[in-house]
Parts: structure tokens; sequence; C-alpha cells
């Protein structure tokens, strides 16, 4: 959990305008991808674990808005957060 929090910390630092965003669209969409990601290794081990995968997908539904949003609003931030998370779109 300390792990988690310190990876939060970094990723609030380095997408939002300072260390408290955590509202900022690039901060959401990051957070999320980081998330994700940790729940797809938990899913390589754990392959029934279907209510998981229930809150996996609501996951990946709400990034996929905020990025409709970004992309709406800005499309060069949109660019380069899908270029540095390395999202495929």
């Amino acid at each position: 959990m300390l792990e988690m929090n310190l990876s939060k910390k970094n990723i609030i630092s380095k997408y939002g305008k300072n260390s408290l965003d955590s509202g900022n669209t690039a901060v959401q969409i990051s957070l999320l991808t980081y998330k994700i990601n940790n729940l797809q290794n938990h899913f390589s081990i754990h392959k029934k674990d279907f209510s998981g995968r229930t809150g996996l997908l609501k996951m990946v539904s709400k990034r996929r808005k905020l990025l409709k949003y970004m992309r709406k609003k800005s499309v060069l931030k949109y660019n380069f957060i899908i270029k540095d998370l390395k999202i495929r779109r």
C-alpha cells in the first residue's frame, strides 16, 4: 500500500500543475492507467476473479471517457498523454 501511495504522489506531481492537483484530467487518466496495469498483472494470476474484472472494465470505460473529453478540449495534451502512457487508441 505504501508503494502505491508513493507512485500516486509521483504521478500527481508529474502530470498535475502541482503536487496537490489530483483533479486534473491528465492526472486522473494516468492514475487510472496505473491501476489498470496493476490489475492486469493480478488477472494473469487470478483468472476467475470476475468481480474484479467488472471493476477493471469500469475503470477502462472511465479512462476512455476522460480521454474523449481531453481530445475535445486539447489535442496536444491528448497526444502527449497517449504517447507518454503508451495507451493504444
